[in-house]
């Protein structure tokens, strides 16, 4: 979202919505729809957003707020793996931290054979490292949640991101849009990054209508399934075989108009 001013203005234009309203919109076992896009789009896309009355989410006083997240796979990527395989049934294990208030979240996503995602967390003390040791109720968490133990899998793949949150009227829907994407890969150094790309994701329940989703339509926005950490994987990796992942690759750059460095 590099046009900051214009981008800013029009999503402060619009309703707040709280962190605490926002627990009616988790969504936690949720249907995700992916789509991405240009940020001169989602420009447009926030605009009709706005008169259609949808709401910002607001944190601290911002609406434009930065993530970082670092995915944990095992040393053959396996998950990374299992989802270029095609395969419905995977999981995520990912630390996610929320640099605007600095809460961090180690978090398993598991998405079933219907297409449902469903995702638990826990809480990590405030100044955890992840070059430390696992506490023994982070272990407990993730061999509940996950088919993995946490001594299995190691520092995989990181993204940095600012997100912008729209949730509309009825509250039944929640939107994130990513933007300036950038990787980096601890296991070979390298760095990458989607250029002028914006990742959009409907949160939906699966029973109500969506006007994000006649919006999006309306502006040649078509539903295009990818993982952000699988992307970095590909794009930070150059021994992985990227399979699928090439033409989504191939796909991005063309909605864009930037050549993706792998």
């Amino acid at each position: 979202m590099d046009d900051v001013s214009s981008t800013s203005g029009v999503i402060a234009s619009m309703e707040a919505i709280s962190l605490e309203e926002m627990d009616a919109v988790k969504l936690m076992n949720r249907i995700d729809t992916k789509y991405v896009t240009t940020e001169g789009t989602a420009l447009e896309i926030f605009r009709d957003a706005a008169e259609m009355g949808y709401r910002a989410c607001e944190i601290e006083g911002e609406r434009v707020t930065s993530y970082h997240s670092m995915y944990f796979d095992t040393p053959d990527l396996e998950m990374f793996r299992i989802h270029r395989s095609g395969r419905k049934v995977r999981q995520k294990i990912r630390v996610r931290t929320y640099r605007i208030t600095g809460m961090t979240f180690l978090e398993v996503k598991r998405k079933n054979n219907k297409g449902r995602t469903k995702k638990k967390r826990m809480r990590l003390p405030e100044g955890y490292s992840l070059t430390g040791r696992w506490s023994k109720e982070a272990e407990e968490f993730v061999g509940k949640e996950s088919w993995y133990r946490l001594q299995e899998v190691s520092p995989a793949c990181t993204t940095d991101f600012r997100r912008v949150t729209l949730v509309n009227k009825e509250r039944t829907e929640r939107i994130t849009f990513d933007a300036s994407l950038e990787f980096t890969n601890p296991r070979t150094g390298r760095e990458a990054r989607l250029e002028d790309a914006v990742i959009i994701e409907l949160k939906q329940d699966g029973r109500a209508d969506s006007t994000m989703r006649r919006i999006l339509l309306e502006h040649r926005v078509h539903p295009l399934r990818v993982s952000k950490y699988c992307m970095g994987t590909v794009l930070t990796d150059p021994i992985v075989h990227p399979g699928r992942f090439k033409e989504k690759i191939r796909g991005i750059e063309k909605i864009t108009g930037n050549k993706t460095s792998r």
